[in-house]
């Protein structure tokens, strides 16, 4: 390529940008950096037949820019220009895609007509892979977008058919394609999306040519690829099941000439389960099973015989005569009767040891039972950065270090997650444990399964903040986590005005939300000459929580506000379970 700087009167855009086609671009971010500096990287153009005269094949919003600075009445220099090969629509198509691949990659199916143009110029899928570091599956993946209506695609790439449910579609046939879209225009019908629409297409379960036990060289139904998933699907059920049943009978014929005593093919979706059989030789009456699955899958299990068969047959090797079952004693009903007679007599006298029935509650917790379950906090969410910046907290690790020690307090494995739920012995088992500890040390334990189990988004976590007096400023440190999630510049404003004073918040009232974070950060690291600010909290994280604005908005400040009138005041001592408890807390 040739380097040189072109008039922007010379520049047009190709034919052959990516993006060469659409609206205006936003030139929000890189405006002010031409303003100030002019166009710094330089353009990918090529000559287009008339003298000085050239198009952009990539740096379209760059050029975009520097015309809207030249509106302005600014001195645009003329531009820094990388000069191609004339004539190599192929190159010029490569070096676009590129160029926005690095700056945002595009939608999908920008690409597929980027792709599909690229093919068009006589580029291979497997050139096409090499010089955009994507496998050769991934280019076909993106080429299948080839197989959709018009209609599909756009409606893909407005976002109003998610990308399980379009890449299924790939398969569809066009007529399938016409009536799914048929489905979709009609308010009464369900039009099946996401994997039910792949169940849709194949007319139930879709069957993969992996499991098929006949030849496909030889198979006269259609298949059809799937370049998503790397695999190809019968497009035919009835064709496929007729083809498999006729080979599995083949293989039956072909172990009924081995030998075997029997060969039996169990129903379609009927389990083999082999507790149910006992292992035989062949020689010794072993009989061949063969399942088959409903997603056309075949299994044989050869040298097996059924479990009442085999009895029988030990007997009548051994003479033993099979002896009669005893009659019980009692009848279901009357076992009925003792278990909730017994039941009724226990819960009375539970009732006036609360001391026992505090290490049957947590018993229960932590083993379960058939009536009791509880569930821990995962303490997840949507972004991965707000988990770990849960996970790697002063709180957690503090609570945390609470957790083993109850664990070690009864005797569990150290790593187990959770004392919830952590037991390896039954309920009866960790009963008698806890009646070896006393009541503060249980109390100790029912804490820390409370704090596993207690949910997150519940008003009652604002309710024990603020009884429990907790202050955030000891736990919890500021970090890009939160500060990243941060769009509202009024709200970040607020901010300022809380760590740097108000006079700093007006002198920069005008700055972008980049600006304002940068003042909170340098506040609270005492950076760049600012006054290192310690304890700061933000309003949603306090107890009470509150919000900046009054549109409000914040699930944490609705809670405090909801709880607000239930603040109790300290507890008077009733009995010495309430005090421990209190002391617990």
């Amino acid at each position: 390529m040739e380097l040189k700087h072109i008039d922007i009167a010379h520049l047009t855009i190709s034919p052959a940008n990516m993006r060469g086609g659409r609206k205006q671009p936003d030139l929000t971010n890189i405006l002010p950096s031409v303003r100030a500096r002019g166009v710094l990287v330089p353009l990918i153009v090529r000559a287009n037949g008339s003298p000085d005269s050239y198009e952009i094949v990539a740096g379209r919003r760059r050029y975009h820019a520097a015309l809207a600075v030249a509106e302005e009445g600014g001195d645009i220099d003329a531009l820094p220009c990388a000069v191609m090969d004339a004539g190599d629509d192929a190159a010029a198509l490569e070096a676009s895609l590129i160029e926005n691949i690095v700056r945002l990659d595009p939608d999908e199916v920008t690409r597929w007509e980027t792709f599909t143009r690229l093919v068009r110029e006589g580029r291979r899928p497997e050139h096409i892979a090499l010089v955009f570091g994507l496998t050769e599956v991934q280019v076909k993946r993106t080429l299948a977008l080839g197989n959709l209506l018009p209609r599909i695609r756009t409606l893909y790439r407005e976002e109003k058919i998610d990308a399980v449910t379009v890449r299924h579609l790939t398969l569809a046939s066009k007529a399938q394609q016409r009536e799914w879209l048929a489905l979709l225009d009609d308010p009464e019908a369900r039009v099946p999306v996401g994997q039910a629409l792949k169940a849709w297409l194949f007319g139930g379960a879709s069957i993969s040519t992996k499991v098929a036990l006949f030849d496909l060289a030889g198979f006269d139904g259609e298949t059809v690829a799937d370049l998503f998933g790397e695999d190809r699907y019968f497009a035919s059920a009835e064709q496929f099941w007729t083809a498999q049943h006729a080979a599995v009978a083949e293989r039956v014929e072909a172990y009924r000439a081995a030998g075997w005593a029997d060969v039996v093919t169990l129903a379609p979706g009927q389990f083999f389960h082999s507790w149910e059989y006992e292992k035989r030789a062949k020689r010794k009456g072993g009989k061949v099973y063969i399942s088959i699955g409903y997603h056309g899958d075949v299994t044989v299990h050869e040298g097996y015989i059924g479990i009442r068969e085999a009895r029988a047959l030990a007997r009548a090797e051994t003479g033993d005569v099979a002896e009669k079952p005893s009659r019980p004693e009692i009848t279901a009903a009357g076992n009925d009767y003792v278990d909730l007679h017994r039941h009724a007599a226990v819960r009375a006298k539970l009732a006036d040891a609360p001391g026992v029935a505090l290490r049957v509650a947590v018993a229960h917790m932590i083993a379960g039972s058939p009536i009791w379950s509880v569930k821990v906090e995962q303490q997840r969410a949507g972004s991965e950065a707000v988990t770990e910046s849960v996970e790697l907290s002063a709180a957690e690790a503090a609570f945390d270090a609470k957790r083993r020690d109850m664990l070690a307090l009864l005797d569990f494995d150290g790593d187990t997650p959770t004392i919830t739920g952590g037991a390896s012995e039954g309920l009866t088992s960790l009963f008698v444990r806890l009646l070896s500890l006393s009541d503060a040390q249980v109390m100790a334990v029912l804490a820390v399964i409370m704090g596993e189990t207690l949910w997150a988004r519940s008003e009652l976590v604002d309710l024990l903040g603020q009884h429990l007096a907790v202050d955030m400023g000891l736990v919890w440190q500021p970090g890009d986590a939160l500060f990243d999630l941060i769009r509202d510049r009024e709200v970040l404003l607020a901010m300022v005005g809380e760590v740097a004073g108000q006079q700093v918040a007006e002198a920069n009232g005008r700055e972008t939300g980049k600006v304002l974070k940068r003042i909170l950060g340098d506040c609270l690291r005492g950076e760049n000459g600012r006054t290192r600010v310690d304890g700061w909290v933000p309003r949603w994280l306090r107890f009470p929580a509150s919000s900046y604005m009054p549109r409000g908005g914040v699930g944490a400040a609705s809670r405090s506000a909801a709880v607000a009138a239930m603040i109790p005041s300290e507890p008077e001592v009733a009995s010495p379970q309430i005090e421990l408890i209190r002391k617990a807390a």
